[in-house]
């Protein structure tokens, strides 16, 4: 019998490639020295709603999940500051206004959690770190962009971090009594968070403003839309 996290999994097999691909395009940049600053300020607006998305997730959640969120929330407290450390390292302020598509990304959960089931978070989480950066990638960026090594320091933490944090959440998933609503919420968020991670990459890299979506989401209808970017 396929596991609930074998069945995210697969789901996210679908998806996935074309965020390797978007991010592929951001790494290679010819002007990665001018676009590293710009990924840590969006990074860093990402993940100042780790900790209270957590937090608000607990507090609708009982037993097993609730407990998951509040360690997991204190592993992630202060990693905003990480990455505000990691920008100050190269003389580069954090984001004053967030771009549109952050607030896109993280604001979905928001409401799923608090108006929906706190499971769908898991989705969430599932994406943001379950494609951890590799050893050999900050190599890259470091060669790349000439920064000293205290502007990488985030990425190295989740490099090594990440890989444990995917681990529990598929543990998790599996001993969740999941049902079809709460799986498909799971779906549901994981797909739209690799959409949003996507779009965002693109935006990073300059590509296109105009960029196809080749899947879709549950509950969506079926015709081919077209997501715009925001710069």
């Amino acid at each position: 019998m396929t596991t609930a996290s074998e069945t995210l999994r697969a789901t996210l097999s679908m998806a996935a490639p074309a965020l390797h691909a978007a991010s592929a395009r951001l790494w290679q940049a010819d002007d990665l020295r001018q676009r590293y600053p710009e990924y840590l300020r969006v990074m860093h607006a990402v993940i100042k709603a780790t900790v209270p998305l957590l937090l608000a997730a607990r507090d609708r959640s009982g037993g097993r999940l609730a407990h998951y969120f509040d360690a997991h929330a204190h592993e992630e407290t202060g990693h905003d500051e990480w990455l505000a450390e990691d920008l100050a390292a190269i003389g580069e302020p954090v984001a004053a206004t967030p771009p549109t598509l952050v607030a896109e990304l993280v604001g979905a959960q928001y409401y799923w959690v608090l108006h929906h089931h706190p499971v769908s978070l898991l989705g969430y989480i599932a994406v943001m770190e379950g494609f951890p950066p590799t050893a050999a990638l900050i190599e890259h960026l470091e060669r790349r962009t000439g920064y000293p090594a205290p502007a990488f320091r985030t990425l190295r933490v989740h490099a090594e971090a990440d890989i444990d944090h995917r681990a529990a959440v598929d543990t998790l998933l599996d001993r969740l009594p999941l049902d079809a609503e709460t799986g498909q919420a799971l779906r549901v968020s994981a797909l739209h968070s690799v959409r949003k991670s996507t779009e965002l990459f693109h935006c990073l890299s300059g590509a296109a403003d105009t960029i196809p979506v080749r899947y879709r989401i549950p509950g969506e209808p079926p015709q081919n839309r077209r997501h715009h970017t925001h710069r």
